[in-house]
């Protein structure tokens, strides 16, 4: 039979935005405004920060429409969930924040080469074009980088090596990227001068900007809690490299603090990180530069520094479009502990590739305790989700991921954590380097690779806490995969630790938990798995784009009803071996998959393996976005 499932992936700006509740104040800014009047609808505010200024909990500040140029340092947060301070587009009217300045007066050089002189005092106490990317984990790939950007009404041009590439403006100098439009700049004592490509127009008749910001929503300091920023446009940023031991920054972010809700924004064209919910920064950072040891010296200052359910965390990113960021869409580094990252479209993360490094993914995230990722959309990225260290009580549920150099990636975890209902659909889906994860209805159409790590010794916790319990290695193994499609080749061959399907855990030293699994076209089951259906037959699995909508084409057979099924339950799932911990939701409560991928209820005696339940063979429209409530 043929199944044809029609994803529709709405925008996040078409959702309806949550009303907020009554507040203290509500502060408006306008574009026509002024800064000296009051503030109100009939007399509005100019600038956001201004209004930030004057904001105290509880108080809305409410954005019309139109663009402002400014980076906002919230001097304040909210005092709880009721008692926020919320940052809002007006509804229906357009919003964007830029941490870039349009740029005129461009000299012609030659042929299509531009270049423009501004005073220093122009970029203020920050110039993003003297400001080296560097950091841990970071590779340059021998040539210096800067967070300054230019753009041409809205795309991005490429920063040159060298002056001489942009002169040469045939592109023969960068055969490469022959086509991509160069830019330049050299910084003196006194003056930044900007070489640029324009091929065919003249920039002043043009759209012209360029980054003098280093961020376009950010507290300077830790613990400015309970702040929602919501529907605004915010883009072009000079962000700096986000390594997990320092500071991370990011075009918007939370600072090391509690209680954020970022939602129904468009977030874009950030130099390394889009949404950042990571740590602070101390004199201590980089002192062990690339080294696990200096990871857990991070992780030790960082309980001086209220590492704590209570005090960091539990933020709510939802319903954003993140794109264009050259490190990573969502990056964060204990920070994003007891969070929930849901309904989220991450997309064209790491394109220009002119440099590379660890921390580099759609999502990527340190220490993931009890954090939810669900129902999120992740394509064209280097790697969709990276979850690297500390991943326990995680969940990542009912996700999209595609087009991607790698769909998912565990680190040195331990377990317990969760990963079920998910489409990956990239050639490679799983590069697991953990131990103590659970797989559950998921479908992998691309290759998986299972590896030890003897070499790095990382915590795990006790349940629900960021205490340390203990550090270990990574033996390998000791995952449970349960109702699952796995999809081959039309090979049987597997070169361990890689190949299709799990006979890539053969040889690690813990076993694997197993049943209900339905294997395609070569791929192959682990060697003692029993209750597994193998097939020969090479189903059509393809996703193809039709305006805003994504259609699923999956062919299939009798073989989901064939397979020996039960309900994934905490109780099936037992307990992780190093941890000694349950599979359970963060409050503690037994978990069971009673849903689907779409939300639909599955049948609790035999459950259809995959992440549809019973898909029958009629077309069928799916809103993904919606798809985030929890299984009880």
């Amino acid at each position: 039979m043929k199944q044809t499932l029609t994803l529709t992936l709405l925008t996040a700006l078409t959702l309806l935005r949550p009303t907020a509740a009554l507040q203290a104040a509500e502060f408006h800014v306008a574009i026509t405004g002024n800064d000296a009047n009051r503030g109100t609808k009939s007399a509005p505010l100019l600038t956001i920060q201004h209004a930030a200024e004057q904001a105290q909990p509880g108080d809305v500040i409410t954005v019309h429409a139109g663009v402002y140029r400014e980076g906002i340092n919230p001097p304040r947060g909210g005092t709880s969930e009721k008692q926020r301070i919320v940052y809002q587009a007006a509804r229906g009217e357009k919003v964007e924040i830029k941490g870039s300045e349009l740029v005129t007066n461009w000299t012609k050089v030659q042929d299509n080469v531009w270049k423009v002189t501004l005073p220093n005092s122009f970029f203020g106490s920050f110039n993003p074009y003297s400001d080296l990317i560097h950091g841990d984990w970071f590779e340059p790939k021998g040539r210096p980088h800067h967070t300054g950007a230019v753009y041409l009404n809205g795309e991005l041009l490429i920063e040159a090596a060298r002056r001489e590439e942009v002169l040469a403006s045939d592109g023969a100098a960068n055969s490469a990227r022959a086509k991509a439009q160069l830019w330049f700049a050299e910084v003196d004592q006194t003056n930044t001068t900007i070489w640029a490509q324009f091929k065919g127009i003249n920039p002043d008749e043009q759209q012209v900007e360029i980054n003098v910001r280093k961020t376009v929503f950010y507290p300077d300091q830790p613990r400015r809690n309970y702040i929602t920023v919501r529907g605004f446009t915010l883009r072009d940023a000079a962000t700096p490299w986000a390594p997990p031991a320092a500071e991370q920054i990011g075009l918007i972010g939370t600072h090391w603090s509690k209680g954020w809700i970022i939602e129904n924004n468009v977030v874009s064209h950030s130099i390394c990180s889009g949404i950042a919910l990571g740590k602070h920064g101390d004199q201590f950072d980089n002192t062990s530069a690339n080294t696990a040891e200096g990871y857990v010296k991070t992780i030790e200052r960082a309980f001086q520094r209220g590492w704590t359910g209570e005090n960091i965390g539990h933020h709510v990113v939802r319903n954003n479009t993140i794109s264009h960021c050259e490190q990573a869409g969502i990056v964060g580094s204990l920070g994003a502990a007891f969070s929930t990252i849901t309904g989220n479209t991450i997309h064209d993360i790491h394109v220009r590739k002119l440099f590379t490094g660890a921390e580099m993914a759609g999502i990527k995230f340190h220490a993931a305790i009890d954090t939810v990722i669900r129902g999120n959309h992740i394509y064209r990225s280097c790697l969709g989700l990276w979850l690297d260290w500390m991943a326990q009580g995680t969940r990542v549920s009912a996700n999209l991921f595609h087009d991607n150099g790698r769909d998912l990636f565990v680190e040195v975890d331990h377990g317990p954590f969760l990963v079920d209902n998910n489409l990956f659909l990239s050639p490679a889906n799983l590069l697991d380097v953990s131990e103590g994860g659970a797989y559950a209805h998921n479908l992998f159409n691309g290759s998986i690779v299972s590896a030890p790590e003897p070499s790095r010794e990382t915590p795990y916790h006790p349940a629900h806490t960021t205490a340390l319990a203990g550090l270990t290695t990574v033996k390998g193994g000791d995952d449970r995969f349960y109702s699952n499609l796995f999809v081959g080749r039309g090979t049987s061959a597997s070169a361990e630790p890689s190949g299709f399907g799990l006979s890539v855990y053969d040889q690690r030293a813990y076993p694997l938990q197993n049943g209900g699994n339905v294997y395609y076209d070569g791929a192959q089951p682990y060697d003692w798995e029993t209750g597994e259906v193998v097939s020969a037959v090479a189903p059509q699995v393809k996703l193809v784009q039709e305006g805003d909508r994504f259609i699923l084409q999956l062919e299939t057979g009798p073989e989901l009803k064939q397979a020996k099924t039960v309900l994934v339950t905490t109780e099936l799932l037992g307990k992780a071996k190093v941890s000694g911990l349950p599979y359970e939701n963060a409050d503690g409560s037994p978990l069971a998959l009673t849903t689907d991928f779409l939300g639909k209820k599955r049948n609790a005696k035999h459950p259809t393996p995959g992440p549809f339940e019973s898909p029958g063979s009629s077309e069928q429209e799916l809103k993904l976005r919606g798809l985030t409530r929890p299984d009880g």
